[in-house]
């Protein structure tokens, strides 16, 4: 079967298929089509168990999998990606798991065996998808034990095991482990996949596909891409590939990367673009189509295929691009060191010598060894970090002493490193002298790390045997010269024993010769017997050996070793370390393990000490270990600190004060301030000089990634503090003098929106970079803003909004710009901003330069960017930009197939009522309530929070990613500071109004009753039009409640929540930008969390349609409850001005406070409203793009005119 397929990719691009989950979705199987006859009794639900109806409703799956052949894939993938027993322990399901991968193996083969029956003329295969289950193994289950785990390799190898033997049995040709965010889970599938394939003597082509979480270019677990490919080098596999998380537009960078660095072939099956934020995935075949042809065309690829969001459309696109291209030709990297931990270390012929810290071995540090004994591992931890820091670029740990339990002492260890990114991104070294250490170490570490040692000691077939499964972990190996004879001590014996070592592995095991790392042996010198005197010349000699006669190999020892005899003589030590490396390394010596902190520069060792250390690591003289101890008894030494002193307060003071900029820390900086007046004659040099340069420079990290928004608020702070102290000093030195900034620019967020998070961060940022800010607040009309932006004579506009009828305002005041005359760039940010809606909306009506600035990192480059004199080629190249951008959007629209409204209405959901249960609500009508911030903590989603502040990942991974999480820490940990703040002061009320009334359906709207049946309110609906594949049904909100001719009367629910900041209380923060927007987003996750805090207690116990719901906090996040709560301008039910509806029918405005602006955003902004339906079967949706029949239909259903009704839904309209 390998060499087939391998014989049909080298000739032709294959085709994967798309989504299974998104067809599976358009069928809307109910509960019983998931429980089938085979499980009608089960004891838990099982809705949502897709891998399921292979077994319960195969009759759908095979439909999916014809309906992808049909449309030009060669792979299709079975239908099991949770099919595994720990995945489908959530559905009680563990005991069925091998026969669903068998029958859903068969579906499939049965689905390419009728296909190709019929008229297919190539070759089609079946991949056994392998998902990477719900848990992961290198990062922690629980938030305050970073070491803890959920579940382990061997409970993963026992998983995927099962899950293997029934794709196989099943017929499956190719198995595709799939969507890799932690490489330790799939390291235990390949491991898993390779006994298998031992135990049947068969082997089938193997596929891995890796995610990354965004475009930083990180997996969860935070490997980078080259990372992550080095640590599942060792397995054969047939391609190496990205799907998922990002659509084609985000992956091209990596798929080039892969392309150019990956041995193997190529995959590549992304999402249908980026989801919305209800997960529904917009993109176009067509433009799918047209990016992934660009991978095709440059050569990056053998398979494409898609992933979330996928169809059979999509697919016949990619498969009609796929014919047009040859396939990539895989590359043949260098037969080069590859390592890594989070990061890759890559050891090629320039690299420097490596260094391996070994300050985290107990037999070479007391302070190590004691910290282990008494389990203070956070302690331990910081002596790993300061061999980081002091440049090891491999970590040693052993555990290896009488009084320690070595296993469990290094797997806690190794767990806590991995929760460290700045340690975990670098390769570990295991080190132990115990096989079944070693092999617990190697089943926690998600890199590829080295083991130290094995050795011929015990005779080939142990040593064979270990190799293997070194090999079989992902791992390279260091072998210790010994054989059953003992130690190699000369220079023929270390030959003998490389010699020996390389053909078993090399010529016997096919181990990779670069994963190969000789350890000659460092033995102690100057010992007084004679037989040691020539152990240092010998390894240097066995060095040069193995450099030139076993190629690719490399050479490491244990350097402390050498000066044994010398201990507490650090000076002397020092010195014949530095001497002994610097000949080891001419002569070829690669890596060491090696304390920084005992070498001496060679160059600087005193001449005399030189002298005598020469004589005796090169043996040459007899006398020479004499000497040198007549020379060390004349020193009197002293140790070195293994810990790393914090000098920054005793440098300059002009560095201080740049060093507290960038820290963020602003205690020392008013003394600093007054101590620097004496060195500059004008106090306002001071802020032009070294408080702007660090200033910045700070900009300049911050836009480079290399700081974030959290520090950059603090420097700010920092920055304000300094300017406090100098602005009397100024006011009197240079009353007529002006501080030179790098330009004006004025923002506003524009009238009627209230939203000013996102602008206030971009102020602020902008004044890091030496902007003068004009912040004109929220709420501001078109003629405000232009009136001021020409007094002021500002350099830029910068409009900001977060609700859709933001965006018509904004291109209102756009026109107006044009209308006068202004030649002032326009910038536009916010939430629901695009470069698209910019470039096809805004750009039009302004003949200036218009440019969308996608978050606070880009503004500085924007504004300088069109700063410069020469600023002709970056404005046409925006301007292009966007005329292509405008081009592709008139394109895409022509392209749109919308049902008539009346043909959408025919495809609604069709529920059947009689065997759905309506739940009369317990407490109906309205209820108000103030809830305590106590009670919704633990409802806060914390992802949000982290993204709001610019840092994206998701809670509480984030901690654990080596670019981002240090910083999310010191964030996290601010918030709490702050929450204890707003409980014991009461800094913010939280208030809720909710109602649960009688309701009925007619049409698209919803009638909501009286007790006595008359009509209350009416809330009006919107419906999607456009064309469904295989049965989907065309929804409205209006569905999921009983039509009005039912005879049944049906509930309908809707709320207020607010979270609002004391006023008096925000004020006394007005000058403290950090402290200010830390309450105001914590408002904001509050008023959230209080909404969902509302939203169980309605479920449970106002409504209690679901009394005995008992979901954890995640599920709650990851909406597994039943039913659910859009609100107005969500893009089920896009109209801003239904808002009022729920507003007049709660009394919101006098129960809760809570009122609306003229474009309908909520005052206190940080408030949520919306609906609430129960239908077991209703979901989140996007409405789309709706045609004029809708438009017109709609208008006269709410008694308004079209041309308003347009205004209100301009997103939404073809």
């Amino acid at each position: 079967m390998k060499k087939e397929l391998e014989s049909i990719i080298l000739d032709r691009i294959l085709v994967l298929d798309g989504a299974m989950g998104t067809m599976i979705q358009k069928y809307n199987p109910d509960e019983t089509a998931f429980r089938g006859d085979l499980f009608r009794d089960h004891p838990m639900p099982l809705r949502g168990n897709n891998d399921l109806l292979s077994l319960t409703s195969p009759d759908i799956i095979r439909e999916i999998h014809t309906a992808y052949l049909e449309a030009g894939a060669d792979i299709i993938t079975t239908n099991t990606f949770t099919a595994n027993s720990i995945s489908q322990a959530d559905y009680g399901m563990q005991e069925h798991v091998y026969q669903m991968n068998k029958r859903s193996a068969q579906l499939a083969k049965e689905a390419v065996s009728l296909f190709e029956g019929k008229e297919a003329k190539e070759r089609h295969f079946v991949a056994g998808s392998i998902g990477p289950t719900n848990r992961t193994a290198s990062m922690s289950s629980d938030v305050n034990d970073p070491g803890a785990r959920s579940v382990t390799f061997d409970d993963l190898v026992l998983a995927y095991s099962e899950q293997v033997a029934g794709l196989i049995d099943g017929g499956a040709d190719i198995l595709l482990i799939e969507t890799v965010f932690d490489v330790l889970n799939c390291k235990a599938a390949l491991f898993a996949i390779d006994n298998i394939f031992e135990e049947r003597g068969e082997r089938l082509p193997v596929m891995v596909s890796v995610t990354l979480t965004d475009t930083s270019g990180r997996t969860l677990t935070g490997q980078t891409l080259e990372a992550f490919m080095i640590s599942v080098s060792h397995f054969p596999l047939f391609s190496l590939g990205l799907n998922c998380s990002l659509g084609a537009d985000q992956l091209r960078p990596f798929v080039e990367e892969l392309s150019a660095k990956s041995r193997f072939f190529v995959s590549v099956h992304p999402n249908a673009g980026l989801p919305n934020q209800f997960g529904e995935y917009d993109q176009t075949a067509e433009y799918m189509a047209s990016v992934t042809e660009e991978f095709m065309q440059a050569g990056w690829v053998n398979i494409i295929g898609g992933c979330c969001g996928t169809t059979p459309g999509h697919i016949q696109k990619i498969a009609e691009a796929a014919r047009r291209y040859s396939p990539r030709v895989p590359s043949r990297p260098e037969k080069y060191t590859r390592l890594s931990g989070l990061e890759p270390l890559v050891i090629t012929p320039e690299t420097n010598f490596v260094n391996i810290g070994e300050r985290t071995n107990v037999s070479g540090s007391l302070k190590f060894a004691r910290l282990i004994r008494e389990e203070k591992y956070d302690e331990a931890l910081s002596v790993a970090r300061n061999q980081v820091e002091g440049g090891a670029q491999i970590i040693d740990i052993c555990m290896d002493e009488a009084m320690i339990d070595s296993e469990k002492a290094m797997v806690r260890f190794v767990n806590l490193i991995m929760a460290e990114p700045d340690i975990a991104k670098l390769p570990l070294m295991i080190d132990s002298s115990k096989w079944d250490v070693i092999e617990s170490a190697l089943k926690c570490i998600q890199g590829k790390s080295v083991v130290n040692s094995i050795s011929l000691k015990e005779g080939e077939q142990v040593f064979l045997d270990r190799a293997l499964k070194i090999r079989k972990y992902g791992a390279a190996v260091v072998i210790m010269l010994f054989d059953e004879r003992g130690q190699a001590d000369t220079f023929e014996r270390k030959k003998e024993v490389a010699t020996r070592a390389w053909h078993l592995l090399v010529d016997k095991l096919g181990f990779s010769p670069e994963d190969l790392i000789f350890d000659p042996n460092v033995l102690a010198i100057a010992t007084g017997i004679e037989e040691h005197n020539n152990y240092a010349v010998d390894f240097i000699k066995a060095t040069e050996w193995i450099k030139n006669n076993l190629p690719h190999a490399k050479v490491s020892g244990g350097i402390s070793n050498l000066s044994f005899s010398f201990r507490g003589l650090n000076q002397v030590r020092e010195a014949m370390h530095s001497v002994f490396l610097y000949h080891a390394i001419k002569a070829g010596l690669d890596m060491a393990i090696v304390n920084p902190g005992m070498l001496q520069v060679y160059s600087e060792i005193d001449k005399e000490l030189l002298r005598f250390t020469e004589d005796v690591v090169l043996n040459k003289s007899k006398n020479a270990t004499e000497a040198l101890i007549k020379y060390a008894e004349r020193l009197k030494t002293g140790e070195k600190s293994e810990q790393k002193n914090d000098e920054w307060r005793s440098v300059p003071v002009t560095e201080r004060i740049r060093q507290s900029l960038i820290k963020g820390l602003d205690e020392h900086i008013e003394e600093d301030i007054e101590e620097a007046r004496s060195l500059f004659s004008r106090s306002l040099d001071i802020i032009e000089g070294p408080l702007m340069g660090g200033m910045n420079e700070v900009g300049e990290l911050f836009g480079s990634g290399k700081m974030f928004l959290p520090q950059v608020v603090k420097s700010a702070r920092v920055m304000k503090k300094a300017v406090t102290k100098l602005a009397p000093y100024i006011e009197e030195e240079s009353k007529d003098t002006e501080i030179k900034t790098a330009g004006k620019i004025l923002l506003a967020t524009v009238r009627g929106d209230v939203h000013d998070i996102g602008k206030n961060i971009v102020a602020v940022v902008l004044g890091c970079s030496n902007y003068e800010v004009i912040d004109l607040g929220v709420m501001v009309p078109s003629e405000k803003i232009i009136d001021t932006a020409v007094r002021e004579k500002v350099d830029f506009i910068g409009l900001s909004g977060l609700i859709t009828p933001s965006l018509e305002e904004m291109v209102h005041v756009a026109s107006e710009m044009e209308r006068r005359k202004l030649d002032i760039p326009l910038l536009i940010g916010g939430a629901t901003t695009s470069e698209v809606h910019a470039a096809v909306k805004i750009a039009p009506e302004y003949s200036k330069p218009v440019i969308h600035v996608r978050d606070a990192s880009k503004a500085a480059g924007v504004l300088s960017s069109l700063m410069k004199n020469d600023n002709a080629g970056y404005t046409v190249s925006v301007r292009n930009k966007y005329n292509k951008l405008y081009q592709d959007h008139q394109t895409r629209r022509t392209n749109i197939k919308l049902l008539s409204i009346e043909e959408a209405r025919h495809n609604r959901l069709v529920t059947e009522w009689d065997k759905i249960t309506i739940h009369c609500p317990e407490k109906p009508g309205l209820i108000s309530e103030e809830l305590s911030v106590e009670e919704v903590l633990d409802y806060i989603d914390w992802t949000y929070f982290f993204y709001a502040w610019k840092i994206t990942g998701r809670y509480p991974e984030i901690f654990n990613d080596p670019v981002r999480g240090e910083e999310a820490r010191k964030l996290y940990d601010d918030a709490h500071v702050y929450l204890k703040k707003i409980i014991n002061d009461r800094l913010i009320i939280i208030k809720a109004v909710s109602g649960l009334f009688p309701a009925v359906s007619v049409g698209d709207d919803v009638k909501v009753l009286s007790d006595s049946g008359d009509t209350k309110a009416v809330f009006r609906f919107l419906r999607n039009q456009e064309q469904k594949e295989r049965g989907g049904p065309n929804l409205s909100l209006a569905d999921f409640i009983a039509p009005e001719g039912s005879g049944l009367t049906d509930y309908i629910g809707a709320f207020v929540v607010t979270a609002r900041p004391d006023d008096k209380a925000v004020e006394s923060y007005r000058d403290d930008d950090y402290s200010t927007l830390m309450i105001k987003l914590i408002a904001d996750r509050l008023a959230e969390a209080a909404t969902e805090f509302l939203h169980l207690k309605i479920r449970k116990s106002y409504w209690a349609y679901v009394p005995g719901e008992d979901l954890t906090t995640d599920e709650l996040f990851r909406v597994k409850y039943t039913g659910i709560r859009p609100a107005p301008g969500y893009p089920a039910c896009p109209d801003h001005t239904e808002k009022k509806i729920i507003f007049d029918l709660l009394d919101a405005e006098k129960k809760v406070g809570v009122g609306l602006t003229e474009s309908y955003a909520m005052t206190p902004v940080s408030s949520v409203c919306g609906y609430i339906f129960s239908h077991p079967y209703s979901a989140y949706f996007n409405v789309g793009k709706i045609g004029n029949d809708q438009l017109q239909d709609y208008a006269k259903r709410k008694g308004i005119t079209t041309e308003e009704a347009g205004k209100w839904l301009a997103p939404n309209l073809k």
